[in-house]
């Protein structure tokens, strides 16, 4: 019988370049699925774009807060739950620590909320998240040179950056089990050989 496969996540302000750890890492393990958040499936996809994109006030942080819990929701039905339970290993460029951060601590004192709605609608953490840590000042201006159109949270500009940062440390030092920091300070190779070299010391649940 095919065992139950391994979920891995990624989390990290905006442009601290753990969109592109994700995919090495994917890329570097056989058979793995490598998806994101919001979005990994067709219905979350149509959300992502509500979410990420027009003016930075279009939703309150209650409004996105339902928004990410149903795209979550549905990447986890269609996508997630069927590749683990085939036995693949699942990396996922963020999931719900990033609600928690962005919705539950920078945009209101609302974590009481997303922890809730994650418990009735949810119910699962990854077996496995990397937080990688890079100063937002150097982070934004990265996010800035890329361009395109997903930009509707670093347009809220440097303050939210120093808030999200500080909201992933502390989900690192809450949950000790499960997130490991990584300086993303480095260049990319460097981080992707201590993310490796991380991931061999951790044994799969």
């Amino acid at each position: 019988m095919t065992g139950r496969g391994r979920f891995i996540t990624f989390e990290g302000i905006d442009g601290s370049g753990k969109s592109t750890q994700a995919r090495r890492l994917a890329a570097a393990l056989p058979g793995a699925l490598l998806t994101r958040e919001p979005g990994g499936s067709p219905g979350a996809e149509d959300i992502r774009h509500l979410v990420l994109t027009g003016d930075p006030g279009r939703w309150s942080a209650e409004t996105e807060i339902l928004l990410f819990t149903a795209a979550r929701r549905d990447h986890l039905e269609k996508t997630i739950e069927p590749a683990l339970s085939a036995g693949r290993t699942v990396v996922c460029d963020r999931f719900a620590d990033s609600t928690r951060v962005y919705q539950g601590a920078t945009r209101g004192d609302l974590r009481t909320m997303v922890d809730g709605l994650h418990e009735l609608m949810i119910g699962r953490e990854p077996d496995l998240t990397f937080v990688i840590d890079m100063d937002p000042e150097m982070a934004l201006a990265r996010v800035a040179a890329q361009g395109g159109a997903e930009r509707r949270f670093e347009e809220f500009g440097l303050p939210l950056q120093q808030k999200v940062r500080a909201g992933f440390l502390a989900l690192v030092r809450q949950f000790p089990a499960r997130c490991i920091l990584i300086d993303g300070d480095r260049d990319e190779d460097a981080v992707a050989a201590d993310i490796a070299a991380r991931l061999d010391l951790v044994p799969a649940p």
